[in-house]
């Protein structure tokens, strides 16, 4: 949280650009405990090294949406470029949230696939950002080889409106020893559309799939993006 707090203080101006959006969600179809603030924050730190994070704020009961006191979940994310000009990144991901015994760290490798060269003409056809990251090493009090691939895309929809985007994420656990009813291996995952209204401020709709639930898997949130970039 120091780094986080570091980053928004001193944004890495001499290094690169950077960004910080907050999501609200006022609406959400099924699952009212789900997320209803979260805040991204990126920044290029150096030419090779780079920070991502993301807070999620949750109602901890169904009575009301920013009513009730909420639990945290936030993921701290160092990039690594440990070659010049290779799309590949060593990551170091520390994930904390509310509760006792939960934090959980992981060591992997990032691979920006829209960043390769023989795939650079692919993406730039498709308006598409592309990156996995194979989270390989995962520190917790759980078993050791509990592992996670992490897919990250964003599209830019110009044939539609230079004011829409679609953007999301897949994780996929493997190896987990879980309850019963919830799958073996399973996935979190988010997809976010958004319309930029005005300058910074974006109408946002996602659709949300959490396989940690015995119920209520789906979810569908509506809400507003407000985006600073430097």
């Amino acid at each position: 949280m120091l780094l986080l707090l570091g980053v928004l203080l001193f944004p890495a101006s001499q290094a690169g650009g950077g960004f910080v959006d907050i999501n609200i969600y006022p609406y959400m179809s099924d699952v009212d405990t789900d997320n209803t603030l979260t805040l991204n924050v990126g920044t290029k730190i150096t030419d090779r090294l780079s920070y991502f994070s993301l807070t999620n704020f949750r109602n901890k009961d169904d009575s009301g949406k920013f009513n009730s006191p909420h639990s945290i979940y936030t993921e701290q994310n160092l990039r690594w470029r440990f070659i010049d000009k290779s799309p590949f990144d060593l990551t170091l991901q520390m994930n904390f949230r509310t509760g006792h015994d939960n934090d959980r760290h992981r060591i992997g490798v990032r691979w920006r696939l829209s960043d390769t060269d023989a795939l650079l003409t692919f993406f730039r056809y498709l308006n598409m950002s592309y990156s996995i990251n194979f989270h390989a090493i995962q520190f917790d009090s759980e078993s050791a080889h509990i592992q996670q691939i992490e897919h990250v895309f964003k599209f830019q929809l110009p044939y539609l409106d230079n004011r829409f985007y679609l953007a999301g994420f897949v994780d996929h656990t493997f190896n987990e020893n879980l309850a019963s009813g919830i799958p073996n291996n399973p996935i979190v995952a988010e997809s976010q559309l958004g319309f930029r209204l005005i300058d910074r401020l974006y109408l946002v709709a996602e659709y949300r799939i959490n396989q940690y639930r015995r119920t209520d898997v789906n979810n569908v949130a509506l809400g507003f993006e407000y985006k600073h970039t430097w």
